[in-house]
Parts: structure tokens; sequence; C-alpha cells
């Protein structure tokens, strides 16, 4: 867990590990505001939040699909070769 002192600005990395609990309003307010102010005054930070946020909504659109089982299977095998 990250450390808390109110006066020192969050780093890119530490951002980007908060990201996920951003976008699903799990962090504290304090937390949250800290990487919205950095996101407002980082252009990579703040790319990389919306890339995250429009991969989360194709997702879920594609959730929503139909998918042949080949397909689905593919795209399985595909995500095993990335995290492997």
């Amino acid at each position: 867990m990250m450390e808390q002192d109110e006066n020192r600005e969050l780093t890119c990395r530490e951002v980007v590990g908060l990201v996920t609990d951003y976008l699903e309003d799990a962090l504290l307010p304090e937390m949250h505001m800290a990487v919205t102010e950095h996101m407002i005054g980082c252009p990579n930070c703040s790319a990389y939040y919306a890339q995250m946020r429009r991969t989360i909504a194709m997702l879920r659109q594609l959730a929503q699909e139909p998918t042949f089982p080949q397909t689905k299977e593919a795209l399985l095998q595909k995500f095993r070769e990335l995290r492997g």
C-alpha cells in the first residue's frame, strides 16, 4: 500500500497503479483528488486513463455480442499468449 503524504504529488507509476481503482470509484476522496490533479497536469497519464476507459467500454460491448465458439477460443488463446 502506498504511503499517505498529503504534501507529496503522485508519480506517473503510482497513478498507473491506481487507475483501475480510480475507474471503479474505489479510492478514498483524497486519493481520488490526487489522481485527478495529477492527470490534469500530465498528458501521458491522462491519455492512459482515456485508453483504459475506451478499452473497458469496448470489452463491455463485446461481452454483450454473441460469439462463435471457435472465435472465443482463438481470443482466449491470444490472451494466454500475451500473459505468458
